[in-house]
């Protein structure tokens, strides 16, 4: 167990981010680990096949994500909500080599050749690694990016709400079941580490992560801001095809292409991921949210770039309301 214990001053300072080379990292160690994350071997089954038709060797990164201690410059806490993998790969080109091999020499086992050419020479091995990690990015991770990252920024909107509506213990007692909040206390649930570090006033910075389910990971050394990593909400969704149902009833009050978008509003979601579960178009669910959204039904939340549309009061009545009906 971890336990993290907060001040007025970590509340205050606590914050959400995404990371794409957190998401490099972490899909990493589902492909060394497949078995351990069969949510994810849709994924594992393209990422495999198109590493190998490319020929990409990734001995480097598999080596660097043991099962257990990762060294921390792999990523660093991000200094921005939604950091750029460019400015996130220059960081970790400037890592000192000093902090490199003290990284190194606190994993666990025998290194293997790459990790001990690593060693000898940092700079130059951060160089190799922050080219190799945007190749893997490119190959991988890019083409799916719109949808996890769809899925993140739902994720904060959600939990955001949470805040507001019930301050810090509504928020971190509704992340997972590995996470509890008690008397200023976030303990977190690890399977090999127990301690206990008090924030001192550098707040946490909260990191919603496709890759890292079914777990969660921490970083608590003092020489980054503290992170929690954590599965996002709707993970179970994330590799599914369009297979949205509008129920019966709901669709003989609203239409059935509008009463299936409303049922896929769990969380909030973009027009695009909207499209994908239901296999309308993009234009059609366009349309369809901007009557519902007229109606009272949902309401349009920008998120970066994108917006995210969620269900209203209103919605959420008529949803658990409307009885399906036997045809």
């Amino acid at each position: 167990m971890l336990d993290l214990a907060f001040s007025a001053e970590d509340l205050a300072h606590t914050r959400f981010a995404f990371s794409p080379a957190w998401e490099i990292v972490a899909s990493v160690r589902v492909l060394n680990q497949p078995g351990e994350h069969a949510l994810h071997l849709p994924w594992v089954k393209r990422a495999t096949a198109a590493l190998e038709a490319a020929g990409l060797d990734i001995e480097l990164l598999r080596d660097l994500v043991p099962l257990r201690h990762l060294p921390g410059f792999l990523a660093g806490t991000p200094s921005t909500p939604l950091p750029d993998l460019a400015d996130e790969l220059a960081d970790l080109r400037d890592v000192p080599a000093r902090l490199v091999r003290r990284e190194l020499d606190a994993m666990a086992g025998p290194h293997t050749p790459a990790v001990n050419r690593f060693h000898r020479d940092p700079e130059a091995g951060l160089d190799r690694l922050a080219t190799l990690m945007g190749k893997y990015w490119d190959l991988v991770l890019a083409p799916d990016w719109p949808r996890i990252r769809a899925l993140l920024e739902a994720d904060v909107l959600y939990r955001s709400r949470l805040l507001a509506q019930g301050g810090a213990a509504e928020l971190f007692n509704d992340l997972t079941p590995l996470v509890r909040w008690e008397g200023g206390t976030l303990t977190v649930a690890h399977r090999h580490l127990h301690a206990a570090v008090p924030l001192d006033g550098r707040g946490l910075v909260l990191v919603p992560s496709a890759f890292v389910w079914p777990r969660v990971f921490s970083k608590t050394d003092p020489r980054w801001q503290p992170v929690l990593r954590y599965p996002p909400r709707g993970i179970a969704t994330l590799w599914e095809a369009g297979t949205a149902v509008a129920p019966g009833a709901l669709a003989a009050v609203v239409g059935r292409s509008r009463a299936m978008l409303l049922t896929e509003l769990t969380a909030p979601a973009s027009t695009a991921e909207l499209a994908r579960r239901t296999r309308l178009s993009a234009g059609a669910v366009s349309q369809h949210l901007g009557v519902l959204k007229a109606a009272g039904l949902v309401s349009g939340h920008r998120a970066g770039r994108h917006v995210l549309y969620a269900r209203t009061r209103a919605a959420e009545v008529l949803v658990a309301g409307v009885p399906e009906v036997d045809s």
